[in-house]
C-alpha cells in the first residue's frame, strides 16, 4: 500500500480507487479538497489527473500536483509525467505550470473542448530554480510571429517583389524569422535560401504590425533597407521553386496591382517619406 505523501498541512492520502489508477485524496488540515491520480502508461511514463473543488487556489493545487509528480519519479520510476488540461480552465493551467509541468501543445476537438498537453521530465530543472522558471515561461508565453522583409531596388528605383507559390499576391523578399534568430539575420538567410543571393542589411526602415488576414495570425514585420542592385541580377538568381515562382521589378503602379494592400500602402509611405519607426498596417479585405 502506498504511504501518504505530505507537504506541511497538505496530505495526499492513498485511496482504493481502481486497478488502473494510483489515486490520492487531497487533504488540507484533514479536510478533503480534491483528488489526484496517476495512471501508468508503459514502464517509465504515465499521466496525471486531478479534480479540485472551487475553493482550491492554484498555489494549493500545485503543491498537491508536485507531490504526485515527485512520487511518480522517485517511487514509481517514471521518466515522464503528462496531463491533458481543459484549455478553458485557467486555474488548472496555472496550477500545472506552477507544479513544473510545461506546455507542449493543444489537442483540438470538434466540439470545441480543446485540451492543453503539459508534461514534466525527470531531468527537467526544478520549477523553483531560475532555469526551471524560464523554461516553463518559454513554453507557455505567447509567441508573436516575426517576419523580416527587405526593400531591394534596381537602378531605376523599382522594388523587387516575389511571385509566390502559396498566395496570389506578390510580396517583398523575406520570410518568417526562426526561433532564436534576429530579424536581420533571418532576412539574410531567407534571401540566400529563396533567391540565392547574399545581401547586406543596411538599416531598419520601419516595424510594421500586420493584423490577422485570410487565416494567417498577426505578425510583426521588420522592414529593412537592402540598397540597390543591377536590374539584370534577377537573371542569375537561383529561386527556391517550392516557394518562389518568379521575381519582378515593380514600380508603384505595379505594386498596387499585384501586391497586397498592406504592401502597397507601405511602399507608398516609403516614397512619401512618412514612415514612423512603428506603424500598423490597415485591415485588408478577405
Amino acid at each position: 500500500m502506498t504511504e501518504a505523501l505530505e507537504d506541511g498541512d497538505l496530505t495526499l492520502q492513498p485511496t482504493s480507487g481502481s486497478s488502473e489508477f494510483i489515486g490520492f485524496a487531497v487533504l488540507v488540515d484533514g479536510d478533503r479538497i480534491g483528488t489526484v491520480a496517476l495512471r501508468p502508461e508503459g514502464k517509465h511514463a504515465g499521466s496525471l489527473r486531478w479534480n479540485f473543488g472551487p475553493h482550491a487556489e492554484p498555489m494549493l493545487a500545485s503543491r498537491a500536483l508536485r507531490l504526485g509528480i515527485e512520487h511518480a519519479f522517485t517511487e514509481l520510476g517514471w521518466r515522464r509525467v503528462s496531463a491533458q488540461v481543459d484549455a478553458a480552465s485557467p486555474g488548472d493551467l496555472r496550477a500545472a505550470s506552477i507544479a513544473g509541468l510545461r506546455r507542449e501543445g493543444v489537442a483540438r476537438q470538434a466540439d470545441g473542448q480543446h485540451t492543453v498537453t503539459v508534461a514534466r521530465l525527470v531531468n527537467d530543472p526544478p520549477a523553483a530554480t531560475r532555469d526551471g522558471f524560464i523554461a516553463i515561461l518559454n513554453a507557455g508565453l505567447p509567441r508573436k510571429r516575426v517576419i523580416g522583409q527587405g526593400l531591394l531596388r534596381d537602378e531605376n528605383g523599382r522594388y523587387l517583389l516575389c511571385e509566390l507559390t502559396y498566395k496570389r499576391e506578390w510580396d517583398l523578399p523575406g520570410g518568417v524569422v526562426e526561433v532564436g534568430e534576429s530579424p536581420a539575420t533571418g532576412l539574410v538567410r531567407e534571401l540566400h535560401e529563396e533567391l540565392g543571393i547574399s545581401v547586406e542589411v543596411k538599416q531598419l526602415v520601419t516595424m510594421n504590425w500586420l493584423p490577422p488576414w485570410r487565416g494567417w495570425d498577426d505578425a510583426c514585420l521588420f522592414v529593412f533597407d537592402l540598397g540597390t542592385i543591377a536590374s539584370d541580377t534577377v537573371a542569375t538568381m537561383a529561386l527556391q521553386r517550392s516557394e518562389i515562382k518568379a521575381v519582378h521589378w515593380c514600380d508603384l503602379d505595379t505594386v498596387r496591382e499585384r501586391a497586397t494592400g498592406a504592401t502597397a500602402e507601405l511602399l507608398e509611405a516609403v516614397e512619401a517619406g512618412t514612415l514612423p519607426a512603428y506603424r500598423e498596417a490597415p485591415l485588408q479585405p478577405e
